[in-house]
C-alpha cells in the first residue's frame, strides 16, 4: 500500500485551502491502491492556516531539537509538526506502506527540498519533519516529482 499526501490526491488541505492534484496519485487512491494523509491536519492544524517554514535547519534538526517550525507571523508551531509526523509514522506502520509520496517543499512533507525559513520563496536542500521521521524509521519517502508512475 502507498501512503500519499492528501493534497496530491486533490483534497483542499494545504495551508491556503488549495490542493496540488496529481492525476496519477488521485487514480491510485480511487483504485484503493493508496491512502491519503495530511500530517499537518493530524498535528492539530485546520485549513486554512498560516504558512510556516523551518527556521534554523531542516526536519532532521527539528526532530533533534535544533530547529523550529515557525509561522509567518512568528508563532512557534514545532510541536504541531512533530505530533503530525508521529501520527503519520503510526499510519505508515499500520498499513505497512511500501512507499510514501509526500508534497515537495512542505515543512512537513518535503522529501529533498524545503523553503529556507525566510518566507521569500527561496528553497534549499533538506527534508520536512514528517519525511525525516519516516526515513529514520526505514520508510521510502519520495516526492510527487520523483513518483511519476514508477510503482504501478
Amino acid at each position: 500500500m502507498i501512503l500519499v499526501s492528501s493534497c496530491l490526491a486533490g483534497l483542499k488541505v494545504r495551508y491556503n485551502s488549495t490542493h496540488s492534484l496529481n492525476n496519477e496519485i488521485a487514480k491510485l487512491v480511487e483504485e484503493n491502491k493508496a491512502i491519503t494523509i495530511c500530517p499537518e491536519l493530524l498535528g492539530g492544524f485546520s485549513t486554512p492556516r498560516e504558512p510556516a517554514e523551518i527556521i534554523g535547519g531542516n526536519g532532521e534538526d527539528v526532530l533533534d531539537g535544533k530547529a523550529k517550525v515557525i509561522e509567518k507571523t512568528g508563532k512557534d508551531v514545532t510541536d504541531f509538526y512533530i505530533k503530525g509526523a508521529y501520527a503519520t509514522l503510526n499510519k505508515a506502520k499500520e498499513i505497512n506502506a511500501t512507499v510514501v509520496v509526500l508534497k515537495e517543499y512542505s515543512p512537513s512533507c518535503g522529501s529533498s527540498m524545503i523553503y529556507n525559513g525566510e518566507f521569500i520563496g527561496k528553497k534549499l536542500e533538506g527534508m520536512g519533519v514528517t519525511s525525516a521521521l519516516l526515513k529514520r524509521n526505514g520508510f521510502k519517502v519520495i516526492s510527487e516529482e520523483q513518483f511519476a508512475g514508477k510503482f504501478f
